[in-house]
């Protein structure tokens, strides 16, 4: 069974690609999860995230935006003393100020769902690489919706930022096309 090479033998990282990775998400708790763990990613590899993920859940109530979006200086004082996760403060802060405005999105939008896929027509994009060295750190669709989130206050949403979400979330399918999950996703 051929699989992409990124995630290497370990296990944790199989099991996000084969199970995970590039499949097209419209649960808006789901894309809060991803969106607050990318911006936790920035500078980092993605499997510490991955082996931080749980510790994320337990520590942002799983990932439930509205209790986020209320989280005070206590809070996030208690958070940057959590060695499960980053602890960095423009991070935890951030993603205080992201679940808030993903809320505003949300209100705006009916969902944050309906905000995000536009930025692909509303069906993911499906690439055809043949390896990694193809795959792009960004691309204009990621550019554009960096600017548009970052219009909207976001943070840690950079293009690369972007592009990686978009591949999590599966906006776009860019599994190589000799990799079993390219035609199940």
């Amino acid at each position: 069974m051929n699989r992409c090479d990124w995630p290497g033998d370990d296990p944790l990282y199989i099991k996000y690609h084969d199970q995970e990775w590039g499949v097209p998400a419209h649960d808006d708790q789901r894309l809060f999860e991803m969106l607050i763990l990318e911006g936790a990613q920035a500078g980092l590899s993605w499997i510490t995230i991955l082996r931080k993920r749980e510790n994320y859940r337990a520590a942002f109530d799983n990932f439930d935006v509205q209790k986020v979006a209320r989280y005070n200086d206590d809070k996030i004082h208690q958070l940057l003393q959590n060695k499960g996760i980053v602890r960095n403060r423009l991070k935890v802060n951030s993603a205080v100020t992201n679940a808030q405005l993903f809320l505003k999105t949300q209100e705006e939008f009916g969902s944050f769902d309906a905000y995000l896929w536009p930025f692909v027509n509303g069906c993911p994009v499906k690439n055809n690489y043949r390896s990694l060295q193809e795959i792009p750190a960004q691309t204009s669709v990621a550019e554009a919706m960096a600017k548009d989130l970052k219009k909207r206050g976001f943070r840690f949403v950079g293009p690369t930022i972007c592009y990686a979400y978009m591949q999590s979330v599966g906006l776009v399918n860019d599994h190589l096309v000799d990799c079993f999950r390219y035609h199940e996703v």
